[in-house]
This record gives structure tokens, C-alpha cells and sequence, in this order.
């Protein structure tokens, strides 16, 4: 068949005219009401490398049958399927990593973020059932923290030899007006108990009536003894430091939170009083690895160098040869302790405010002090002291993922916390490290 007369009805092409232009500009604006249909392949959102993809590698290798035996959704039987610990396991490791501490945040991001959706897998989850999760494996997290370190360990990744220990101030979830001395406690206790004694006669009288009021008056109440139990605690703690200083305190009373009765007002690094948790954290010499963590009570660094040595013997069975601390931590009864067990304690000595050499021995030194200052004060003493700041980097990270406030309460909750938070930067530095060992 032949071409031709087949476009003769065609309109001639016209060329763009030049000048000024007239009328509306045909423009290709967004329509976001518009409904798609896309077809999404969630292994193919994330590259190889992918640090979701590590953490995940690290939990499926876990043997979590404790978990899973508490299931009550069986085969065979009726009931919801539960969301495995696993995922959950591994949505709070990634969460710490972002810095994401709210459990309804972590919820919204498995819809929208592309990584937390591949964690799921098309499983969704709930605020509450993960807020418990993350609140309820303390003991869980712990052993695992001690299991990843043995695993490097014996991957030639770290070595126990030196560490260093050092502390960061993360503020409590407590206002500043919640502090109250114990004779307000007390008639703020007083009245929480008249409130639930009222409550529970509208509720005997009347069943229709919530019972809503009755356990938040409860709660308080209860929030309010556990106050009052830590200013007892206090007390006791100034009386044995006066014991063993032979200094007495400034006499001022002592006042507790009545949102979180654990946490205490400390100086932060910006100057400022704040209530906060003291998180000590120890961890390898040359390389950002946690070996231990823990939140304490206590404002100050003194005295916490040999507590950290003895949870380090309870958790691996040794100790290290060399341990690193900043000047907070000295401590001449401690750096006799350590002394005795062969550890090698670097810490910076305080000036004195006499002027006189801080690495000249005095009357009062035992042979540890003694070895210390002479330490302190040689060229390899000092090399080696330089290694500290480490610990230091692991602070930087952690402030960089917006750890700046616990969002739960206590230190069992705050610690199960600050353990998801120490797992996973071993678990990404960790697996850094061992593909540069590999490569």
C-alpha cells in the first residue's frame, strides 16, 4: 500500500514565535492527591553495606529460645501471632543508633522510614508492645553485651589488656520543680492517700464510675514512698562518706523527685544543675568498644574507679593490666586496691593548691600511691595516658545520635537503655573493624 495521501490533512507545524509572550505558562505542578500503585522491592531499598543489614546479621545469629518459649501464641491453638523478639530486638538496636527514644516515634518510622520497614518485613508493631520490650530484657541485654565482647575478643578484634573508664552526665527524665524535701513528701503522701480512699469509695458506691482516677492516685502515691525511701538512702550515704572522710557535710536537707525518686541533681558539662544519671562507661584502648555500663547515682567520679574494676571481674572473670581514667576518678584508696590486684592505674593526679608537685611522693602514700605518682610522672606513663580520650569518642557518638535525655525512669530502665545503646555501636564499630582485620 502506498504512502502516499495519507498525511495530507495535517496541520503545518508551526515554529515557536519570538517575542513577548502572552497567556498562561503551561507548567507540570505536583498533584499529591493523585493514588499510585508502585511496586516496591523492600531487599532492594537498602545497599550491602547497609547498617540495618549488619544489625540484623547480628540478631539472627542470637539464641533468644528464652524469649520465644514466653510466646502464648502456639500452633494449633488460637490467639494473635506475636511480633517476634527478634524484630524488636533489632528495631531498638537501629533506634539507638538514629537516637530515636520514644517508642511511638520507633512505631511511626517502621511506616515511613525505608530501613525500619526492611527490619520489619511487612510486620507492623505497636508503641506499647515495644516500649515493654525495650524496659522488660535488662538481664537479657546485659548477657548479650558480655557475649559480643567475648566475640570480638576471640575474632582478634579487641583484647582486654588496657582500658579506660571515663563517665557522661545524661539528663533524667524529672523536672527540676519535681524535687521536694521530706517534710513536703510527706503531705504530698498524705494527700495522694486521702485522694485514693475517696476515689475507691465512689468506685464501691457507684461501679459505673472509672476506676481511671483511682490508679493514676495510686501511681502517685507510690511515686511519692519511693521519694521518700531515697532521701532515707541519702542519709545514709552522707553518713558513710562522713565516716570514712571524717568531714562533715554541709548541713542542707536532701530533696527527691517525685517523678524519678532515682535520678540527682548534678552539675552538667555546661555549668548547669540539672537532674541526671552519672553513666559510667568502660571501654577498650584503641578502639570505640563497650565493655561495661552503668548509670549510677552519684554526681561525682571519686570513688568509682575500683567499683568499675569489680563489675569488670564479675563479668569476664579477670581484670585488665592497665586501666585509664581521667582525674575525677583518683582515688588513693583505690589506686591501693588496684595496685594489689597487678592492675596499672593511669589517672591523672589533682594540683595541689599548695603549688607543690603533684608527682612528688608525700608521708601519707602507700606503695600503690607511691608506684602511681612515679608512673604518672615518667615519658611512657604519659604516652600511654594519651590513649584515653577514646572513651571520650564513644560520648561524642552518643551525643551525636541525640542522647541528651532519658525518656524512661529508674536506673533498671535506664540501664536497659544505655546496654541497647552500648550493643549497637559494638556491634557497627565491631563490624567495621573485623573487615578491615579481613581485608
Amino acid at each position: 500500500m502506498s504512502d502516499d495521501g495519507l498525511f495530507e490533512e495535517l496541520p503545518e507545524a508551526r515554529k515557536p514565535e519570538t517575542g513577548t509572550a502572552t497567556g498562561r505558562p503551561r507548567l507540570r505542578e505536583p498533584q499529591r492527591d493523585q493514588i499510585e500503585l508502585r511496586a516496591v522491592d523492600l531487599d532492594s531499598l537498602l545497599g550491602s553495606d547497609h547498617p540495618a543489614r549488619v544489625i540484623w546479621s547480628y540478631v539472627e545469629r542470637l539464641d533468644l529460645s528464652d524469649l520465644e518459649a514466653a510466646v502464648k501464641a502456639r500452633e494449633g491453638r488460637p490467639g494473635h501471632p506475636a511480633i517476634s523478639p527478634r524484630l524488636q530486638l533489632a528495631l531498638w538496636l537501629y533506634a539507638a543508633k538514629d537516637g530515636v527514644g520514644s517508642a511511638r516515634a520507633l512505631a511511626r518510622l517502621c511506616e515511613q522510614h525505608d530501613a525500619y520497614r526492611w527490619l520489619c518485613g511487612g510486620v507492623s508493631v505497636n508503641p506499647h508492645t515495644l516500649s515493654d520490650f525495650r524496659v522488660g530484657h535488662g538481664a537479657l541485654l546485659d548477657r548479650l553485651l558480655t557475649e559480643n565482647v567475648a566475640a570480638l575478643i576471640a575474632a582478634g578484634v579487641i583484647d582486654l589488656r588496657s582500658l579506660a573508664q571515663d563517665g557522661i552526665r545524661i539528663r533524667a527524665s524529672a523536672g527540676a520543680g519535681s524535687f521536694r524535701r521530706r517534710a513536703r513528701l510527706k503531705e504530698h503522701l498524705a494527700a495522694a492517700r486521702d485522694l485514693v480512699a475517696q476515689l475507691k469509695r465512689e468506685v464501691d458506691a457507684d461501679p459505673a464510675v472509672s476506676s481511671q482516677r483511682a490508679v493514676r492516685a495510686r501511681e502517685r502515691a507510690a511515686r511519692v514512698e519511693a521519694a521518700l525511701r531515697t532521701l532515707d538512702e541519702v542519709e545514709a550515704q552522707r553518713e558513710q562518706r562522713r565516716e570514712i572522710t571524717g568531714k562533715n557535710e554541709k548541713k542542707k536537707e536532701p530533696r527527691a523527685s517525685t517523678t524519678d525518686a532515682q535520678a540527682r541533681v548534678m552539675k552538667m558539662a555546661d555549668g548547669g544543675f540539672r537532674p541526671a544519671y552519672n553513666v559510667q562507661v568502660i571501654s577498650t584502648v584503641g578502639a570505640p568498644i563497650v565493655v561495661d555500663v552503668q548509670p549510677v547515682t552519684t554526681g561525682s567520679d571519686r570513688g568509682l574507679l575500683r567499683p568499675g574494676l569489680e563489675r569488670l571481674r564479675r563479668r569476664f572473670g579477670r581484670l585488665p593490666e592497665r586501666y585509664l581514667a581521667d582525674g575525677g576518678f583518683t582515688a588513693a584508696n583505690a589506686i591501693e586496691w588496684a595496685h594489689s590486684q597487678n592492675v596499672e592505674v593511669y589517672c591523672a593526679p589533682s594540683n595541689s593548691k599548695h603549688g607543690t608537685d603533684p608527682y612528688a611522693p608525700r608521708p601519707a602514700d602507700g606503695p600503690g600511691v607511691r608506684t602511681w605518682r612515679e608512673r604518672m610522672a615518667s615519658e611512657p606513663g604519659k604516652a600511654i595516658y594519651k590513649d584515653r580520650p577514646i572513651s571520650e569518642c564513644i560520648h561524642g557518638d552518643w551525643r551525636n545520635s541525640k542522647l541528651w535525655q532519658f525518656t524512661v525512669r529508674g536506673v533498671e530502665k535506664v540501664t536497659a537503655a544505655m546496654l541497647l545503646h552500648a550493643l549497637s555501636t559494638n556491634i557497627l564499630h565491631g563490624n567495621r573493624m573485623q573487615q578491615a582485620l579481613t581485608a
